[in-house]
Order: C-alpha cells, then structure tokens, then sequence
C-alpha cells in the first residue's frame, strides 16, 4: 500500500504537539529517578574525613601530598534507550479511532523525547518476521521525531508475522552496551516463529541478563471480545488465513473471549517469570497512566 506522505506528516504533527505537553505537565522531572544510569564514572578526589570508607581512598595522591585523600565517583548519567518495536501484519489493526501501530509511535516518541530531555541517546530496531529498519542511538530532537515517522511508515506496510526471537538476536548483534531496551508489540507470534512466549523465552532471558528490558503490550479491545455481527470473515492480518466466524453464536463469543483471555494471562505470568517490568497499552484508552505507573514502580524499587 502506498505511503500517504501528507497524512503521515499530520500524525507525526499530531504526536510531536502531544508528546510535548504530556512530558511537560505529567512527566517533567520523573525521569531521571527513573531510569539508572550505565555505572560510575570519577569525580574528583578531596581529602580524608572521619567516617570516609578507607577502601575509597586514593594512594597515589595521598603518597604525593603526605595527607590522604579519597576518590569520589557520581553515577554515569548518559544512557542508551533502544525502542524494539513491532510492525508486522496485525499492528496495523485498530477498532478504537487509531491502530495499534498508532499506539506504538505514540509511546515511543513520548519516551524518547523524555530521554533526549535528558541529554540520552535513543535507536530504533523496526522488526516483523525480519528486521525492518535499524537506527543506530543518538542524541537530538530530530531523531526523536524521525523514530516516530518511522513507526507509523512501516506500518503502512505492515504484513507478515512476528519474530521476537530474531528481533532480541539482532539486539544482541548490534548493541554491545548496556542499554534501556523497550520491546514494543503485541506478542501475537503467530507468523513463521512459534506462538507464544516459548517462541522467544531464551532470547529474553539472555537479553535481559546484559539490558534493562521493559516489556510494552499493545492491544486492542476487539482482540479480546467479538462483537454480535453475524456470520464474519475474519483475516488472520500475519498468515492472511481467512476463516468465516459465526459471532451471533454466544458459545462462539464466550470461547473467543475465554481464548484470548487465556493468552493475556499466559503473557503476563511469562514476564512476571522473567522480573521485566512491563506496561499494558490499548488503543481505547489514554496510556499515560501507565507511563506514570511504570516511573513510580521504578523509582520504589531504586529506592
């Protein structure tokens, strides 16, 4: 499908005014106690005081001057936000006035022009059942909305399924550093890979052993419960499979509803398995919230 370049821009426009006012009214200041930095760097040295931990003491300085001295060191502020975010066939799906793809722009370029605030370095990994488009981590406010562009672009063109074992490999390949790694998607694995978490666990694991990976669902209301519209020929958006679906069935609705139910708990015992921290995203309602929730979680644990 062709790229609507004006109606692109528009989004992008939309998402640049609103990501501003939300860091500005409901996120200014809450990010630096939220997120560590990548380890201690030197500060300066001073000299001994009563209570000081004697392994901080510097020997070569306090040899030079005849009185001791210690090192002191501050955190490494600088950080490394990566975004993996989906954008294969059934990111493109949205019941609620924008698509999950829509979604998944949106919180990125929010999180991303909180990280540039804070002088970090942002990159984007793009990804269906292959990667899509790589952008190496860098500082200013043009990539931010560039990551964004980029988001809502490929889903332009969002077919295929989801490969977040190869997407996490790529990861692995391309950022040596600890960073922040944000997985955006659905976690509908239903394209080439394995389905469900199975499919990426260990690729998961390894990752989150070097990063500091939080885990992002996107969803849509309609993906949980079938409206009553009578007979219905559902696509599968990742395998193009097609199936005609009787939804005035109640037995039909409720087992619709039991499945994806089942799916959703199996995801979030996964994580809750793996200690990631995570947020869950609709496209119904404003995702702020979760934001929010996400930065308190984080700054109780650092504290």
């Amino acid at each position: 499908m062709a790229i609507d370049v004006r109606q692109l821009m528009e989004k992008v426009g939309k998402i640049r005014i609103l990501t501003n006012r939300l860091i500005d009214d409901e996120l200014s200041g809450n990010y630096h106690s939220t997120f560590k930095g990548q380890g201690v760097e030197f500060d300066e040295v001073r000299p001994y005081e009563v209570g000081d931990d004697v392994r901080t003491i510097d020997w070569n300085v306090t040899a030079r001057t005849g009185v001791p001295y210690i090192k002191r060191f501050s955190e490494e502020r600088e950080l490394t936000i990566l975004f993996l975010v989906d954008v294969s066939g059934s990111q493109s799906y949205g019941s609620c006035g924008r698509t999950k793809a829509d979604l998944a722009a949106e919180v990125t370029a929010l999180l991303a022009l909180t990280a540039i605030r804070n002088q970090d370095k942002v990159g984007l990994v793009l990804f269906s059942d292959r990667i899509v488009k790589y952008i190496p981590p860098r500082k200013g406010r043009d990539p931010v909305m560039r990551l964004a562009r980029e988001v809502l672009a490929a889903s332009e063109d969002a077919e295929g399924g989801t490969d977040i074992a190869a997407a996490l490999k790529f990861l692995s390949g391309v950022q040596k550093r600890r960073a922040v790694v944000f997985l955006v998607s659905d976690f509908m694995t239903s394209g080439r890979g394995a389905a469900g978490p199975e499919s990426f666990e260990r690729m998961l694991r390894a990752a989150a052993s070097h990063h500091d990976m939080i885990g992002v669902t996107v969803s849509d209301p309609a993906e949980s419960a079938l409206p009553d519209a009578g007979l219905v020929e559902l696509e599968d958006p990742e395998t193009g499979e097609l199936v005609l679906v009787d939804t005035s069935s109640p037995k039909v609705r409720a087992a619709f509803a039991r499945r994806a139910a089942d799916e959703r708990e199996a995801l979030e015992k996964f994580f809750r398995k793996t200690g990631m921290d995570t947020m869950s995203l609709s496209t119904d309602r404003p995702y702020i919230d979760e934001v929010r929730a996400l930065f308190r979680r984080r700054a109780r644990k650092r504290r």
